[in-house]
Formats: structure tokens, sequence, C-alpha cells
């Protein structure tokens, strides 16, 4: 996911629409009513984006909550609603980065830029759904890497038939090389199952621990990552070049306040994180009442509404020909997540006294390794078409295709990929 977004009609997607009466300044001479600059801050928050015609759905699922409605429609109508919440929560962040500057603006987009799932992760672990948990972060990732990007060298290919369509390779090789490491450390904890230990539990033990020490050393090498990314070699980002292409992003100015966009900050994050319950608590029954594995839901359904604002901004940028920036939203968001939220996850696990296990599954797994392998292949020469990105929505269609038929009752899919018997959560507890 990315931490910008953009408008359609102006080329740039769901960007904040600045069709703003009389810019408001803290330095006019008149003073300004409160009255005043809160309408002000309400229309550019919730009516500044397209799909502020789906923040309806938001007061919608509280209500269907508090009247006891069905499940399904609970769990629909606050999957819905978190649609524009994200979207409105980059937006945010991008306005407080004008006044903290580029370098912790870009720590807060990074920290931000994924809220939506780690807020659903984080509820996922504390009730224990840690099927779900890895599902959605799964989903995310093979999202990125397949779906967002295959779809922007498509759409990008069709619109540049006459054109050469290059990027920068660095972009592409420095997060080529930790979704690798995170793939690494997704694998060997798999392999232990089938390293030749015949008692169960000390091999759940051993996948725990090197979980746990992986999870660390992800965590470690993102946080170079963001210093190599935003310090020391920042036009390998593509960030110099995106600034330089596009003047009119240099000269623009905050929309509000920074003491506004906080608050609203926090106030879309305190709704994401009760929708985002919601999610967890209803997705069973939902999965039940619709007949849909719980794994499709989570793989497929989750990632596509959750991220819609940010797939779109990938596919403008690509249709513009700017693959640079497009490669860095799809990329740079599966990158974010491989090896920051997942290991994230496994270390607030561990504080919990919650088993969790960087162990997705044999089926789980092979789906990651593809997911990254491909994209990786497939960019090595720094140049794209059409072929490329369409072999990539193809695989991404015969992955939601394989979940999708891989029903399993809820009750008899409990955290996949690691066993939550009393046996081992005594062992991980000592």
């Amino acid at each position: 996911m990315g931490s910008h977004a953009y408008d359609l009609e102006d080329g740039d997607v769901f960007k904040p629409i600045h069709v703003i009466k009389p810019e408001i300044s803290t330095t006019d001479v008149q003073p300004i009513s409160i009255s005043r600059l809160f309408v002000a801050n309400v229309y550019q928050v919730l009516l500044g984006t397209k799909l502020s015609v789906l923040l309806p759905v938001v007061p919608f699922a509280f209500v269907a909550k508090f009247y006891d409605l069905d499940n399904p429609w609970i769990f629909s109508l606050s999957l819905i609603g978190l649609t524009p919440l994200a979207e409105r929560v980059s937006f945010l962040t991008e306005q407080i980065a004008y006044f903290t500057g580029p370098t912790v603006g870009g720590l807060l987009n990074a920290t931000c830029g994924n809220a939506t799932e780690l807020i659903i992760a984080l509820f996922a672990l504390h009730q224990r759904k840690i099927d779900v948990l890895k599902y959605s972060l799964l989903g995310s990732i093979i999202s990125n890497l397949l779906l967002v990007l295959g779809s922007s060298l498509f759409c990008g290919g069709i619109a540049n038939l006459n054109k050469e369509q290059r990027f920068d390779k660095k972009q592409v090789d420095a997060n080529s090389l930790l979704l690798l490491l995170g793939l690494l450390c997704h694998i060997l904890p798999l392999l232990f199952r089938y390293g030749g230990v015949e008692v169960a539990q000390f091999t759940a033990g051993s996948v725990v621990e090197m979980s746990r020490a992986s999870s660390i050393v992800m965590l470690v090498a993102y946080a170079v990552y963001i210093v190599f990314q935003l310090k020391t070699h920042g036009q390998v980002s593509g960030l110099q070049e995106e600034e330089t292409s596009n003047e009119e992003v240099k000269e623009e100015k905050a929309v509000i306040g920074f003491c506004s966009a906080l608050l609203w900050l926090v106030t879309m994050t305190v709704i994401i994180a009760i929708l985002s319950e919601y999610v967890v608590d209803t997705i069973e029954v939902a999965s039940d009442t619709w007949g849909i594995s719980v794994s499709f839901i989570s793989i497929i359904l989750l990632p596509i509404v959750g991220n819609a604002a940010e797939h779109a901004g990938s596919i403008i940028f690509a249709y513009k020909n700017k693959l640079d920036i497009s490669l860095g939203v799809a990329m740079g968001s599966a990158t974010q997540i491989s090896t920051f939220l997942v290991p994230l996850c496994v270390v607030v696990g561990w504080i919990m006294g919650i088993p969790m296990s960087l162990d997705f599954g044999l089926l789980q797994t092979a789906c990651l390794a593809f997911s990254i392998l491909l994209p990786t292949l497939t960019l090595q020469d720094g140049s794209s078409h059409y072929l490329k990105g369409l072999i990539l929505v193809l695989s991404y269609v015969v992955i939601g295709a394989c979940f999708f038929v891989q029903y399993v009752p809820f009750d008899q899919a409990n955290d996949v990929g690691i066993w939550l018997s009393s046996n081992e959560l005594s062992i991980s507890s000592g």
C-alpha cells in the first residue's frame, strides 16, 4: 500500500479534491470562527475523496451491530466501510508530513500505510484466531505482488504500446532482497515439520522459537531498510524522482492544520479498530453462511477491499508510464507487510504468551514463494510490457481459485500451520 492518494480526473488517483473555497490560514488578519474551521476540516477530510460515497456504510455497520443483525451483514458492512477509512488515513498522514518533514513523514506513512491490516491482525491475535491473522497478511502480500503489480503493468503496457516502459531496477532489487529474506524466514520453520523429528511437541516448540528469532532479524532488516530508503539511498526508492517529475506535488501545501490532522487520524484509527473487530468477530459465521472458505475471504476479499484506493493509484501511475511510483506502491507495501507486520505479530504474540509462528502451512508458503519469485524474475531486466502484467494477474487468479475450492469448515481449520494444543502452549510458556 502506498502512502499517497491521487485524483482520477487530473490523472492522479484519489488525491484530495482541492475544490477549496478561499484557503483558510491561521495567519489571516481577520479571526476565523471555530465553527467555520471545523466545517472546512470536515469538508476536506470526509468529502475530499470520491470514496466518500462509501462513508455512509460506516454508521450502517454500527447500527447493524447495535441491533444484532445477522453476522454476514455486519461483516459485509464493516468490510466495505474500511475502504474509505483506509484511504483517509493515507491522506491524513500525508497532511501531517507537510509539517514534520519528509523523514518523519515517511516513517509515519510507513507505519500507517497498512494500518488496517495491522489492526485486523492484532485483533485476530488477541482472539487467538491465528489462521485469520496469517491469511490476511499473506493475502496482502500476494495481492500486492500479483494483482496490484500485475494489473498496473498490464494497464500501463496497453496504454503505452508505442513507448518503451522502463524503470529503475535498483528499487526492485532492494525490495526483492527483503522479500526473499522474509521468504527464507517462512520456509525454515515449515521445514522443521519435515526434518525427521519424531516428537511433535518438541518440533512445535522449535518452530515457535525459530520463528521468534527470525522475526527479530526481520525487524532489524526492516529498520535498516527504512534508513536506507529515507536517508542514505533515497534515490533508490524513487522518492527523488517523484519530487522532480511532478512540480505540482512540490508546490502543494497542507489543506488542514497539524492538530486537526492528528485529531482526525486518531479518530479514524479508532473507527478502523472497531470495524476491524467486527470483521474478525464475524468472519467465521460469514464463511459458513456463504459456504466460502475463511482462507478465500481472508486472502482474497480482505486485501482487495481494504486496499482499493492504493491499488487504483498504482494502476493510474503505470497508465501514465510512471512505473517507478507503481513499483514503489505495490512492492513497497508487500515488503512492509512481509518484514514488518508479520514479525511484529510474532513478537507481540510472544509478549502475550501466544505461540504465533512463521509456519503458514505448506500450500500457503508455496503460494507466497511463487508470488515473490515470479515478480522478481519478471522485473529483472528493468523493462515492462502488458504480457508480464497479464501473467501476474492470471497467476493471482489461479491462487484465488485454489483457496476458493479448498473449503474447510472453520472449526476444522483452526490455525493452519501451527498446532495449538495444550502441550505446545505449555512448551512455549516454558
